[in-house]
């Protein structure tokens, strides 16, 4: 037999309807602060990645799903391991960016080549989010803010808790990599096997390691406040001030960091201990230098006297849809949705009656979803119309079909009644629950 591949997972009718609500959910609160939808392709260039994600980390490494296509020569390519990278590089390849500070939202399944365990596959779907343009920490805010309404409409907000830190810029952050690296280094019979395998390619990744020898070493190690500058101290300040106007409790997290080099400025993210271990459900940050990064591909790479390349700022985020369903069926579990509102049955030799009053029925009563089984035996259709889960079926006969009427049977108390073809068509009669 044939079966999907590990960590690929099939998404089955009776949930994808949760997929679906949730998704529109999400969809409205965007909505509501004018982000705009944009599809991204699933494939990308792998340098798109390699030089926005960063060659030292893990996705890079050991992630990534790569491999070179029929042209010639052979382009490599790979499956999106993240959405940001994407989504950059069509706002740069459109020219999104001229006179003009987007806003944009995607959603749709990445691909990291990880074990698999329960709500992190290896093609897992995110929701992402862009904002281009604002340097101002009002940008910032304003996304967290987003997403604290999203908890709201979920019925998630006793469940998130919300962690910031400030990455301050490149070359603070430089400063600050040299003295953790230095102290590190007189300890590093103490670290895990994995931090020490960061040490020297990615040492900022060490301070979300999760083994509690590593995080006992690092209880005296350097903190990176006090290597940020003045500016980046007074736009995290200004960060807090406006969530805390908004009544948006947050916790400073000295060890908060991101998994990917572009970054800079406020990370944050909002996690839960509803999922066993302490999970994050939603990371983002400011990536101010990542567009121009991105725009400087082939412009200066032959060059040695290279010039930098005007950049734009942004700050974005992702959730796991996985995972935040997982947590939704913890404390806040969506209600199964019926297949259908109205079943039609018609006997075999009038079944023509039956398709097209179904038929006038979804023109007229578009808010109504309505089913018919094949034209098997009134008996075989009805144990159908049983197991859809709709409200009321409706039944068509000679008899009825002679009388210009239908039968309608309540699914929940068994009462049937008879009445006009036109009765379904009044939304005072039924009305969708």
């Amino acid at each position: 037999m044939i079966k999907a591949i590990k960590g690929f997972n099939d998404i089955l009718p009776d949930q994808s309807a949760k997929w679906l609500h949730l998704e529109a959910i999400l969809a409205d609160v965007l909505g509501r602060y004018g982000y705009e939808h944009i599809r991204l392709p699933i494939v990308e260039q792998t340098d798109l990645f390699a030089r926005a994600i960063g060659g030292a980390t893990d996705i890079v490494e050991k992630e990534m799903y790569s491999f070179t296509d029929k042209s010639e020569p052979p382009t490599p390519l790979t499956l999106r391991p993240e959405g940001t990278a994407g989504a950059v590089r069509a706002v740069i390849e459109h020219n999104l960016l001229r006179g003009d500070t987007p806003k944009l939202w995607y959603v749709g399944p990445m691909f990291r080549y990880e074990r698999p365990q329960k709500g992190r596959y290896r093609q897992f779907h995110q929701l992402g989010v862009e904002s281009f343009g604002s340097a101002l920490p009002d940008a910032d805010a304003e996304l967290i803010a987003m997403t604290h309404l999203m908890w709201q409409e979920l019925g998630l907000k006793d469940e998130m808790h919300l962690q910031l830190n400030s990455l301050g810029e490149l070359d603070e952050r430089h400063a600050y990599r040299k003295a953790l690296v230095a102290y590190l280094t007189d300890k590093k019979d103490q670290l895990d096997e994995d931090s020490k395998r960061r040490l020297t390619t990615n040492p900022l990744r060490i301070l979300d390691s999760k083994e509690a020898s590593t995080q006992a070493v690092l209880a005296d190690a350097p903190k990176l406040a006090d290597f940020l500058g003045t500016e980046s101290v007074a736009h995290f300040e200004q960060v807090q001030a406006y969530l805390t106007a908004l009544g948006i409790d947050f916790e400073i997290n000295p060890h908060l960091v991101r998994g990917l080099d572009y970054y800079n400025k406020t990370v944050f993210e909002w996690v839960t201990d509803k999922l066993g271990s302490q999970a994050t459900v939603c990371a983002g940050g400011r990536y101010d230098g990542l567009v121009g990064q991105l725009k400087s591909i082939g412009t200066n790479d032959d060059k040695s006297d290279k010039k930098p390349v005007k950049s734009e700022p942004a700050i974005g985020f992702a959730m796991g849809l996985e995972r935040l369903l997982l947590l939704i069926e913890a404390v806040a579990p969506i209600a199964d949705t019926p297949v259908c509102d109205v079943f039609v049955v018609a006997h075999p030799d009038v079944y023509s009656a039956g398709i097209s009053y179904a038929q006038n029925l979804r023109y007229s009563r578009p808010d109504v979803r309505v089913k018919m089984a094949s034209a098997t035996s009134l008996k075989a259709q009805m144990k159908k119309a049983d197991k859809s889960g709709a409200a009321l079926t409706v039944i068509i006969a000679q008899q009825e079909l002679d009388d210009n009427t239908v039968s309608i049977k309540d699914m929940q108390t068994g009462e049937q009644q008879t009445v006009t073809q036109d009765w379904l068509s009044s939304k005072d009669n039924f009305s969708r629950k």
